[in-house]
């Protein structure tokens, strides 16, 4: 009998046996510990009649001494259907009680702590087959290992399974145990990751191979992937869009070029107030799910950023723009420090708690406030049936350049421009003085902040433009007081003056790479430094010695009964094949042969699995362009050194790193490269350097575009 087929037989059993009903009469008291968090999520539920408990040392333990099944209950604040089953369930004085009894119950905010989340959602994926989601419940051991778990479920199938789970505990543990070491040992299976014994060899016909599999999936009319719901998923964009580059391929640059504009233009991208929504639910970006997240706004700056350097469309500079004007306006902290995210759901007149509601707008709204504009305003925005969504709301989309636009308009593109401009201002105020704001999720988080940094340094190498620069500096400062501790690791997260849960995988890597990215523009080494520090202290916390990999969680982290490795690239890349780019790109730096030697083999035990599914390696396909095609190193020294750089900075060559020293370094890199009264420019590829040259129209002739 299966693993599955077990559990099955364990709930018909356990509905044979029944369980007794709770009414209110029987409820304890309760006390509900979540009021002492910081966590937005977890503060959402601190007045639950539900006896909610953090994940710490003390809950487990209590789980432990009183012999009780854990409840962990997951979920993160912006998530709508965390919040229904909240109210249907979490806040009924019946469901509480039959909880408080039966189990210790734990809420965890899946982006506080995603390692608890991923060990539970390892296992209710094993039990049911399919991927899960939010909310996540599973019920576990009192030593934590799961036995039971699912997403959303309404008030009566909750109840009933609850019932179910617990006379089959106090009925028939022994079942629940032999179902949890058989589930345990899945989940730790699922981390492993098999050494390659092939000599790292990287051929350009698995990226070739990869791209005619992935192509199969792609929505040319629309973009993205041919499905819904859509997710943006930058780090496949960032790919594509430096291969079509440097093999001069126009189909997949096209391809590219639709998403990109299609994303832009569509409800999913808030034209008013700026920054993108998480998801599309319809296969043409026009109807989101309103939350609004910081990691995605932050790579797609970066992405933006990126395709306009390549292509110098108009679009691409205002959507960086208008989406770091929210970032600044309502996602940035006094200490430069970045919240985390928005609610979807906001307050409707009626005061009913509504998905959009702060985004939407009627067509009785819009003509009171833009008055004589209104029929040019909704030509524009589509506010007719093709932006028509539901209650007699339209969201606001675009189909077309506005260059095209003002040409069926008969209106000058800077008029045009110029209205348009102060739409965006009276619906902005409009906005925020009548329309109640979407929930703030105001925790930050390391790995988060590492990738909002990495997109306003994008934005600034881009468009050189100082306020972004100020932006990053400030943030990475803000890591560096904040976030660093003593003996050189990372915390996860901070409010309110309070850091408290060890860094994860994740935060070591964006922040290394947003660390490079600083000393690319800048030329201030103390971010090589550092980035170079927190890569050594993953190698002591959080490398496995047998494959070269790196654990999610560092070995100070002993609650989970696995650990780890994330390698399949999502809406945010691995935190492994992060760390493989950070560490190629530092061997370079440094000459570090254990550095060469990590990055070559973690991706080469990548490359069985890169072909089967490559749109969930993406990330990794970037690296592999590194070891298949030309990789420069860009090296500028001299007084002069930052006007070069300046310049240089406005090619697109994602092919290439850059170090600049305005004075002579001891730095491994800069030795021996030094002139007085010289600014030289020195290009290496493959260990091999050309002479030296003073003009970027001489070094650009020895680079391969």
């Amino acid at each position: 009998m299966n693993i599955y087929k077990l559990f099955l037989f364990l709930l018909i059993l356990s509905a044979l046996w029944g369980c007794k009903n709770q009414n209110d009469s029987d409820m304890h008291a309760y006390t509900n510990d979540l009021i002492h968090e910081t966590s937005p999520y977890l503060l959402q539920h601190a007045h639950n009649p539900v006896d909610w408990k953090p994940w710490n040392k003390e809950t487990l333990a209590l789980a432990k001494k009183e012999n009780k099944p854990i409840l962990v209950s997951i979920g993160y604040s912006s998530c709508h259907w965390c919040h229904v089953m909240e109210h249907e369930s979490f806040e009924d004085t019946l469901v509480a009680s039959f909880m408080n009894d039966h189990f210790i119950n734990i809420k965890v905010d899946r982006e506080e702590r995603p390692d608890v989340d991923n060990i539970y959602m390892s296992a209710v994926e094993l039990m049911t087959g399919r991927a899960g989601g939010w909310p996540l419940n599973a019920i576990a051991l009192p030593d934590g290992r799961p036995i039971w778990g699912g997403t959303y479920f309404p008030k009566d199938d909750w109840m009933n399974a609850l019932e179910q789970v617990a006379s089959a505990f106090k009925e028939n543990p022994n079942s629940l145990v032999e179902f949890a070491d058989k589930l345990a040992t899945g989940i730790k299976t699922r981390a492993i990751v098999t050494p390659n014994p092939n000599k790292p060899q990287f051929e350009e016909a698995l990226i070739t191979s990869s791209l005619t599999t992935w192509s199969t999936y792609w929505d040319t009319k629309d973009g993205g992937i041919d499905r819904a719901p859509k997710f943006m998923m930058p780090n496949n964009y960032q790919f594509l869009v430096r291969y079509a580059h440097q093999t001069q391929d126009s189909t997949i640059l096209q391809y590219v070029n639709t998403t990109l504009e299609k994303m832009a233009y569509g409800g999913i991208n808030d034209h008013i107030g700026g920054g993108f929504s998480r998801y599309s639910t319809d296969k043409k970006w026009h109807i989101p799910h309103f939350e609004k997240m910081l990691y995605d706004n932050a790579q797609l700056v970066s992405l933006y950023s990126d395709a306009y350097l390549l292509t110098q469309k108009e679009l691409y500079k205002e959507t960086v723009y208008q989406t770091l004007d929210y970032v600044a306006r309502e996602m940035t902290t006094e200490e430069g420090g970045f919240y985390s995210a928005l609610d979807a759901d906001s307050l409707t007149p009626e005061g009913a708690l509504e998905e959009g509601a702060y985004y939407v707008w009627t067509e009785t709204t819009l003509k009171t406030i833009l008055k004589e504009d209104f029929e040019l305003f909704a030509a524009y925005y589509n506010i007719n049936d093709f932006g028509k969504w539901e209650k007699d709301n339209y969201v606001l989309i675009r189909r077309e350049s506005d260059k095209d636009f003002v040409a069926k308009q008969g209106i000058s593109l800077s008029d045009f421009k110029k209205k348009k401009t102060q739409w965006k201002e009276v619906l902005l105020r409009f906005r925020e003085s009548n329309k109640e704001r979407p929930r703030l999720d105001d925790k930050i988080l390391t790995g988060w902040n590492g990738l909002m940094t990495k997109g306003y340094t994008d934005a600034y190498r881009v468009f050189n433009d100082q306020k972004f620069l100020d932006a990053a500096l400030k943030n990475a400062t803000f890591i560096v007081n904040k976030m660093i501790r003593e003996d050189g690791g990372l915390n996860r997260n901070y409010k309110n003056g309070k850091s408290s849960i060890n860094g994860y995988l994740e935060d070591y890597a964006s922040t290394i790479d947003a660390f490079i990215a600083l000393f690319e523009v800048t030329a201030d080494s103390i971010w090589l430094e550092r980035a170079k520090q927190l890569t050594d202290y993953t190698f002591v916390h959080f490398q496995d010695k047998t494959n070269s990999m790196f654990f999610f969680t560092s070995d100070q982290d002993t609650d989970l009964i696995s650990r780890n490795v994330p390698y399949i690239d999502k809406v945010i890349p691995a935190s492994n094949s992060m760390m493989a780019k950070n560490i190629f790109t530092l061997s370079h730096y440094y000459l570090d042969k254990l550095y060469t030697q990590t990055a070559a083999t973690m991706l080469n035990n990548m490359q069985p699995e890169i072909d089967r599914s490559p749109t969930s390696f993406s990330n990794w396909l970037d690296l592999y362009l590194n070891y298949t095609q030309p990789y420069y190193e860009i090296v500028i020294v001299g007084q002069n050194a930052k006007e070069v750089l300046t310049e240089l900075n406005t090619f697109y060559l994602p092919n290439k790193l850059i170090a600049a020293s305005t004075s002579e370094s001891t730095q491994e890199i800069f030795e021996g490269r030094y002139l007085k009264d010289n600014t030289l420019i020195y290009v290496c590829v493959n260990n091999a350097c050309k002479l030296p040259v003073r003009t970027i129209e001489e070094a650009l002739k020895l680079i391969k575009l």
